[in-house]
């Protein structure tokens, strides 16, 4: 994943657009579902940022830029990308290992993962009442989660390096199994109104993108507004701002 850039990914990709669009917008879901793959798939934040500058060069000679419509998503970005990704792997891959370099700072200080960790499992305790009758289920595997993230804070050691991929890993494995039970759990209206959602507003770029593309990207939408839906916190360090 190269430098464990979670703290700013998503800001910094948010403002690039909005100064290269020239205008602010608000963030959709659609968006924050193609950051979300962007760094779940390891694209460094460079790759990110010269594939959106090839991206507004590529809209800007096309006939819709002509009739005066402006890039309105990050989905028209996605295969500029990609592509940038590509060419950094394949540029990194003859660099060789570099040596003699010098320790990482860590990119978060103890007491803000701890407030983090704290703040979430306060989150999940929280939904665990509320839908304690109607979803036992649910409500089981947020009390759950809530608790490993209490012994995972315990054992935040001051005195040695943090690890942080390591940490982020079990993170993820958390998040696997909440969003498994909240799927299960769901009922088929919600989800069918969160798809139909989805659909409109993946409509317009469907046929730029490839079907695992597309895959990823549905699973992405579809969790985050699960997770708004009943109040669930996102675990990873990548909402760590």
């Amino acid at each position: 994943m190269g430098s464990f850039n979670y703290f700013n990914y998503f800001t910094e990709i948010e403002e690039y657009f909005w100064k290269k669009r020239g205008a602010h917008l608000l963030v959709s879901p659609l968006d924050w579902a193609i950051v979300e793959t962007w760094q779940r798939s390891g694209v460094p934040l460079p790759a990110v940022l010269k594939g959106i500058d090839r991206a507004f060069e590529s809209w800007e000679r096309s006939k819709r830029a002509a009739g005066g419509r402006q890039l309105k998503s990050l989905a028209y970005c996605v295969d500029a990308v990609l592509d940038a990704a590509e060419e950094a792997r394949e540029a990194a891959a003859g660099t060789g290992p570099v040596t003699n370099a010098a320790p990482r700072k860590e990119p978060f200080s103890r007491e803000e993962l701890l407030k983090y960790f704290q703040r979430n499992a306060a989150r999940l305790r929280s939904t665990s009442q509320t839908c304690e009758m109607a979803k036992p289920a649910l409500a089981m595997r947020c009390e759950d989660t809530a608790a490993r993230l209490g012994d995972m804070a315990k054992r935040f050691n001051y005195d040695e390096p943090l690890e942080l991929e390591d940490l982020e890993r079990r993170l993820t494995i958390l998040e696997e199994k909440l969003s498994a039970t909240l799927t299960a759990d769901v009922d088929e209206e919600s989800m069918l109104a969160i798809r139909r959602e989805m659909d409109h507003s993946l409509a317009p770029y469907r046929r730029k993108m490839s079907a695992a593309q597309l895959t990823q990207l549905e699973r992405q939408y579809i969790q985050k507004r699960l997770y708004e839906k009943f109040g669930l916190p996102r675990l990873s360090l990548f909402y760590l701002t």
